[in-house]
């Protein structure tokens, strides 16, 4: 372990009074009496308040801390035990300008436990990566986050300093439609956002597409996960393919990030106009090295289109396209492979294609099309 950093090393992990952690505390202390304390983790432990407001007088001592890890911290404990302690928390490290790192994760707080964060978040505008992962946001939780890193973009303005914040992930949260305008409008707003990743959050078509055509001012952007959330517009069977979904936002948006290194988009029901985003690939991408279509519905021409779009895909080494409609064995594939080979790619740069969901019927009438138009082509011969 580094020297500057510190964990519980005791067996103990549930601490309710002032008193049970004073033997952290007393560890800090001793540990860090000249040495400085950069990174502080406290994740698998349980604090109640009591515990939790001592140990946070401990921390807003420490001007010179970095990364604070509180992932998983309140285990078993009542919904109305933790606002107070994260407001303990909050009020410790709502000024330190040296944070960079807060990690908030696996703590099923709700959007109770969003409240309390408010201070932090409002006034500490030099963190660079914001971990709020499986925390039970929902809505109404996404839109206090949201609202609270305007506040800090608004500091940012008012002191002429350029946002700190480049990392947003927060997954499994129940986020959905609603927090998709006020959230969208908060990246935008701090504009260099590098990494975001929201997947898993109920995000349908409507929601993706507000989210994408504001992220278009995050020129910066790295990396976009937005896994197993819904790109498709629902439609009846005999309805036209909308103009305007998920799929089509992002090919539209893709041209704004030339700096992309990951996009994720697996099982999101890309569609028919998943399509749109292979044709956006290929103008180019020069630093894009992991791509995941899993299960998006594309169908043999996507894949034909994509493999066309390998020569211009220089730094790709891998992508993921398992799920999707059409055959592994098929000629999409082995121009696929085929292309890989012709950038001197390794062939393991595609993924296992274990559970394609393909109907071999259609390979045959796709099959039989092709005959028939091979022997029209050699009667005009």
């Amino acid at each position: 372990m580094n020297k500057n950093t510190w964990s519980n090393p005791t067996d103990c992990k549930k601490f309710d009074t002032a008193e049970d952690v004073q033997v952290l505390i007393d560890d800090i202390n001793e540990k860090f009496k000249d040495e400085k304390l950069l990174t502080i983790d406290l994740s698998g432990n349980t604090f109640g308040i009591e515990a939790s407001q001592a140990l946070a007088s401990c921390l807003a001592k420490r001007d010179e801390i970095e990364v604070v890890n509180m992932s998983d911290c309140f285990t078993g404990r009542m919904l109305e035990e933790i606002p107070p302690a994260l407001i303990a928390f909050g009020d410790a490290l709502a000024d330190k300008k040296n944070l960079k790192e807060l990690n908030l994760s696996d703590n099923a707080f709700g959007p109770n436990g969003a409240k309390p964060l408010q201070k932090l978040l409002s006034n500490n505008n030099y963190i660079q990566i914001l971990k709020l992962n499986n925390n039970g946001l929902g809505i109404e939780g996404g839109n206090c986050i949201a609202s609270y890193l305007l506040a800090a973009q608004e500091k940012n303005v008012k002191e002429n300093k350029t946002s700190s914040l480049h990392t947003l992930i927060a997954g499994r949260n129940r986020l959905e439609n609603g927090s998709m305008e006020k959230l969208s409008e908060a990246l935008a707003a701090h504009g260099n956002i590098k990494t975001l990743s929201i997947p898993q959050n109920g995000i349908r078509a409507e929601g993706i597409s507000l989210l994408l055509n504001n992220l278009k001012t995050c020129k910066d952007l790295e990396v976009l996960d937005l896994q197993d959330n819904t790109f498709e517009k629902a439609t009846d069977d005999d309805e036209e393919i909308p103009e305007s979904d998920g799929s089509t936002a992002l090919a539209d948006a893709l041209p704004s990030w030339p700096k992309l290194k990951v996009i994720n988009v697996g099982d999101c029901l890309l569609g028919k106009n998943g399509g749109k985003i292979i044709d956006a690939l290929a103008s180019g991408f020069n630093n894009l090295e992991e791509i995941n279509f899993t299960y998006g519905e594309l169908v043999e021409k996507d894949a034909l289109a994509f493999s066309k779009c390998i020569a211009k895909l220089p730094s790709l080494k891998k992508v993921e396209l398992d799920g999707n409609a059409f055959s592994a064995t098929g000629k999409a594939v082995e121009a696929i492979k085929q292309a890989l080979e012709d950038c001197g790619k390794d062939e393991d740069v595609l993924g296992e294609l274990e559970d394609m969901d393909y109907d071999s019927e259609e390979e045959e009438e796709d099959s039989e099309v092709d005959d028939i138009a091979d022997d029209i082509d050699n009667l005009k011969i």
